[in-house]
């Protein structure tokens, strides 16, 4: 079988690293190229373009951002940079091959939940902002593709890029955390999201798709699933409410509906729980 370049930003997150090491079992038709910070700064948009034109890609999964919300508010100038020129300039380079763009259920205000494709996103914070704008660019072009994501889980090559290690290290290290019963998502695995977009890609699916866990879910809940997993750590947690948070505005509830996207895929997305039974080492 003839392999096809595929380019995957951000190869050393969570989620690059997902699709690469995913790509041979799930869509040997492609050949990945991980880009990674260190080998490719995507907001020197002049050396992208000549890298483009180097490996002439067939495809791009576009991963890479600045995505933890405080540093965004902390530097909105780089944060708007990374987050919607870096995407800009990649839309750009490939008008005529697919490109995935990686957005977030955080678009949402989280007034009411289980938001579907059609409704207006409502940013709450630069992040979110960032994210609605990039968006636009990358569904200006009807061959390119957006999946909204929630938070994901999984193993990361740092082993502090997603949600579950955080939460892990901080108990490693004797922390007490206070997590919130009033705030909700939709957590999936890195691998599952890894798994739908190779599939997608595959059958050329284009336009706006909500991608994540099967369960709605309180950060309390979602804490109160991997606890099992670490019974030694020192650490403690604790319920707390989300009126008890003082910073930028958090949406509560975003919950999204993934009707649309699930008619595309040949397995069924699974909750987190189920997700944690079949693979109980991802969290670890």
């Amino acid at each position: 079988m003839s392999t096809s370049r595929v380019w995957i930003t951000g190869a050393g997150g969570l989620l690059g690293s997902h699709l690469l090491t995913t790509a041979s079992p799930m869509a040997p038709e492609w050949q990945p190229v991980g880009l990674r910070r260190q080998e490719l700064d995507l907001t020197d948009f002049r050396s992208v373009a000549a890298r483009f034109r180097a490996d002439r890609p067939a495809a791009i999964i576009h991963c890479a951002a600045i995505a933890h919300p405080p540093l965004c508010e902390r530097e909105p100038a780089i944060a708007r940079k990374t987050n919607i020129e870096a995407t800009r300039c990649l839309a750009e380079l490939a008008a005529e091959i697919p490109l995935i763009f990686f957005s977030s259920d955080l678009v949402f205000d989280g007034r009411r939940g289980s938001y579907v494709e059609t409704d207006a996103p409502n940013p709450l914070s630069i992040y979110a902002e960032t994210k609605v704008a990039a968006e636009q660019i990358v569904l200006g072009n009807p061959r390119h593709t957006v999946l909204r994501l929630s938070l994901n889980f999984g193993k990361s090559p740092s082993g502090n890029r997603a949600f579950n290690e955080m939460i892990r290290n901080d108990l490693a290290a004797g922390k007490s955390l206070s997590v919130f019963t009033d705030e909700f998502r939709c957590p999936t695995a890195a691998r599952v999201t890894a798994r739908a977009s190779w599939e997608l890609l595959r059958h050329r699916a284009t336009g706006l798709f909500h991608l994540c866990g099967a369960d709605r879910l309180s950060r309390w809940q979602i804490a109160n699933l991997l606890l099992p997993h670490w019974p030694a750590l020192p650490g403690k947690i604790q319920p707390d409410t989300v009126k008890n948070y003082h910073g930028p505005p958090r949406p509560p509830d975003c919950s999204m509906n993934c009707t649309k996207v699930q008619r595309w895929l040949s397995f069924r997305l699974p909750g987190m729980a189920e997700a944690l039974a079949s693979h109980p080492g991802e969290c670890v």
